[in-house]
């Protein structure tokens, strides 16, 4: 919510400081998330309030126009300007006047830069300043002529005094919907005793024609209108709304349109009650009426509509509607129809002033993805209480405009008057809730201010308090302890340590094993990360991960066109994030541990949990004794595998040549552990490096089951260290290439016992002599005992059983 102080001046004065203002904001709920200083970068002595006094021809050129304008006492100079808006013989026109020196915006550059006024001569004649336009001035876009300021525009005022303005931009809260208007603030600034409520005139009652003979209107669902005013004007002229309320529209951030419409904003951002505007012409009475007729309902099987931006919408069952005597013209409380708009022609305007369910306006602005002004105030809900008076205050600015006569009364319909509530507020409640006391006095003036009427109820100390009609959100005692402590500022409410005995924690098992699990990737180098949940499914597609989209949870209505379904994998995430990541760093060692949704029978989808892991870069960083470390590859991922299963005791993992997408053949491997499979992983397909823009790297990349891959993890089991030295053998074995190395190891463990203390394959060999088909694995075996010192002799049985087992078991032969 933006809130432009010189138009907010118009509900409160503000009787502090703006800083402390600031500071007192927050303290009651109402975070200021950015102050705003428009016109702070104009010049004060450079960029004035001018008037032109006298406009002669440019003796050189046709299209210029010499203008002699003053800007305080006898100063005056005369500037070129080829502006259609500035004619010969003009006088008395207020324009912003920039003297030499003054910083504008250009507007001939295609950035929007800025560039400093110099004295210039054109075509033969001397220009010592500039009249501006708005673009110049960075108000808006418009270059089409000079901005002409209003009457009460005083010459030689700082440009910065006249049109500057500070703005706050408020970040409320759902809760505070109430303050969803400039009256609302207002009225919060007045509670908290920081300025005084300006009292506003009531609106001028219309004397045309009567409003009933105009318009008709028909509610056909109360739950979901419950309150329908219907003002007119007839008479109007489309134009320009004047410069001083586009100015303030502009700083509230709304585009403005034209003087009909930008009423209807105007008086919204003053109320916080949204209006609609229609064409009064446009619209059908019902069969045998010549009165145009609105019907409020709820949408049937096979509706559409075309709102204002173009778009033919397909309407949900039960979506709300405004609908004349023949059809839709307006999504209610969303957007108004193509087919009933406001145009330059128009000449009669009905005014809309509605109460609607605040969920079904929710539903249709989500569910067609059109988020507006109108419909989060309607969403968060809007009191029926306001509509007359909001609906008599937009005919009233639309009259004073766009001219025309307001037509007498206005059509109103209210099935389901607005009910007055009262909330018992007990004694001792806000000591209860707050942990401080606050003097009775005190709370009763916090309420009032409010807009509460507050009156004694018992012997007790307890009070009634009589709801406003502009507060919804009044219902229970809380929610006035709320308020009271809102204006009260929480920073006054005391700390104080809990009192009681804290809950033993309960042990989550799964929990701490994955946290031990992502202890250990960290160790191995990685960095944990967190990505999106939601993701776009071709990029799945692209990777071949999965054949189609069948298989991923859709969502009704996402947030943004590549977020639509709930992932099925992590992989598509990490490989987004090192992309982002590339930019800025040559390394990239990243995992992943969360879940993943998969469709399922029930209501919701499942939700099993993932590891993925990506490499990508050294190894490790450079250092002085190694400048080139080697680039990771699909062996890191490997060990961080195996260390990772080491470190959780979850016994050893199996690895088996795996071809599938989006692994390169050769280079990739699937996991298995106690003979299930637990995942894949591998270097990424160079083929598929484009589908997120990858250089040309190696990537190394993997996802698995973790509830597979870390169940039964455990700390394992100690034993003492050996006194007593080690001695260690080599054996070298010649085997089929296909045969596993990790089987020839677990023949070796399982032959060897206990003596065998370690375990390490350090060379592979192919070519001669060796047979074609065959390599050689050499193996360092370390032998220990923890009672005694071996000899060769107590190690050489266990050696020749070795042998024995790998002739028997798998057929390999020592090496010659």
């Amino acid at each position: 919510m933006r809130v432009p102080l010189k138009w907010l001046a118009e509900f409160v004065t503000l009787e502090v400081p703006l800083e402390e203002l600031l500071e007192r904001l927050p303290a009651a709920g109402l975070e200021v998330g950015e102050v705003e200083r428009f016109g702070a970068a104009w010049d004060r002595e450079k960029t004035l309030v001018g008037e032109i006094t006298a406009v002669r021809q440019h003796p050189n050129a046709d299209r210029l126009t010499l203008a002699t304008v003053g800007y305080g006492g006898d100063r005056s100079i005369e500037v070129v300007t080829g502006a259609p808006n500035i004619t010969v013989g003009m006088s008395g026109v207020k324009v912003p006047l920039a003297l030499a020196g003054a910083r504008l915006v250009d507007a001939y550059a295609p950035e929007g830069g800025t560039t400093v006024l110099k004295p210039s001569k054109i075509r033969g004649v001397r220009s010592e300043g500039m009249v501006c336009s708005e673009k110049e001035l960075g108000i808006s876009a418009e270059h089409g002529g000079i901005l002409l300021l209003p009457e009460d525009a005083v010459p030689g005022t700082p440009l910065a005094d006249y049109l500057g303005d500070t703005v706050l931009h408020v970040e409320l809260t759902p809760n505070l919907a109430h303050c969803l208007s400039l009256a609302g603030i207002a009225r919060e600034i007045a509670a908290m005793g920081c300025g005084r409520l300006v009292e506003r005139p009531a609106p001028v009652e219309g004397e045309g024609t009567p409003a009933s003979r105009l318009v008709a209107v028909r509610i056909e669902d109360p739950e979901l209108c419950g309150r329908y005013c219907a003002a007119a004007v007839e008479g109007v002229a489309i134009g320009p709304a004047p410069f001083a309320m586009r100015h303030r529209l502009r700083l509230a951030g709304i585009r403005p349109i034209n003087n009909v419409v930008d009423v209807t904003n105007y008086v919204m951002w003053e109320t916080g009650q949204p209006l609609h505007a229609f064409d009064l012409d446009k619209l059908r009475g019902e069969r045998g009426s010549a009165v145009p007729t609105i019907v409020v309902r709820a949408s049937r099987e096979g509706e559409s509509v075309t709102t204002l931006d173009g778009a033919s919408r397909p309407l949900a069952a039960g979506t709300l509607l405004i609908c004349d005597g023949v059809g839709p013209v307006a999504l209610a409380g969303v957007m108004g129809g193509l087919e009933s708009e406001v145009t330059d022609v128009t000449r009669r305007v009905l005014i809309e002033a509605a109460q609607f369910d605040r969920t079904s306006i929710r539903v249709t602005a989500i569910g067609q993805r059109l988020p507006s002004e109108a419909s989060l105030r309607f969403g968060r809900g809007v009191p029926a209480s306001g509509s007359l008076d909001a609906a008599r205050r937009a005919a009233e600015l639309m009259q004073r405009h766009a001219g025309g006569a307001v037509a007498r009364g206005v059509v109103d319909v209210y099935p389901r008057p607005q009910e007055a509530r009262t909330v018992r507020l007990p004694a001792g409640e806000i000591a209860r809730v707050l942990g401080m006391s606050l003097p009775a006095e005190e709370v009763r003036r916090i309420l009032a201010s409010l807009g509460c009427t507050v009156a004694p109820d018992g012997a007790d100390g307890g009070l009634t308090v009589g709801v406003p009609a502009s507060r919804l959100d009044l219902a229970i005692p809380a929610d006035l302890v709320e308020e009271v402590a809102r204006i009260t500022g929480y920073h006054r409410i005391p700390s104080a340590p809990m009192s009681g005995e804290f809950a033993p924690p309960r042990p989550d098992p799964a929990m701490e094993t994955e946290d031990r699990a992502r202890d250990a990737l960290v160790a191995c180098g990685l960095t944990e990360v967190i990505t999106y949940s939601l993701t776009d499914p071709a990029w799945c597609l692209r990777l071949g991960l999965e054949a189609d989209v069948s298989g991923f949870v859709c969502l009704a209505n996402p947030m943004t066109a590549d977020r639509t379904h709930l992932r099925r994998h992590i992989l598509p995430g990490l490989l987004e994030t090192l992309r982002h990541n590339l930019r800025y760093v040559d390394r990239v060692a990243i995992f992943e541990l969360a879940r993943v949704y998969l469709p399922s029978a029930e209501q919701l989808p499942e939700e099993p949990r993932r590891l993925a892991l990506l490499l990508s870069g050294p190894s490790s960083p450079a250092w002085w004794g190694n400048q080139a470390p080697p680039p990771y590859d699909f062996f890191h991922a490997k060990g961080i595998l195996e260390t990772l299963a080491e470190r959780l005791n979850v016994g050893p993992l199996a690895f088996a040549p795996y071809e599938g997408s989006p692994y390169q053949l050769g280079r990739a491997a699937v996991v298995s552990r106690g003979g299930e499979t637990v995942g894949t992983f591998g270097e990424l397909d160079p083929s598929l490096r484009h589908v997120f823009d990858l250089p040309e790297r190696r990537v190394v990349l993997g996802e698995f089951d973790a509830a597979a891959l870390l169940a039964g993890a455990g700390l394992g089991s100690y034993r003492s260290l050996s006194r007593f030295p080690a001695l260690t053998q080599d054996l070298a074995i010649v085997c089929p290439e296909e045969l596993p190395a990790a089987r020839v190891e677990a023949t070796v463990r399982a032959a060897a016992g206990d003596l065998l203390a370690s375990l390490r394959l350090f060379d592979v060999y192919r070519g001669e002599p060796l047979p074609a088909g065959t390599r050689s694995l050499a193996f360092a075996l370390t032998f220990q005992a923890p009672d005694r010192t071996l000899a060769e002799d107590d190690v050489q049985p266990v050696r020749a059983l070795i042998i024995t087992e790998l002739k028997n078991e798998l057929g390999v032969d020592l090496r010659a």
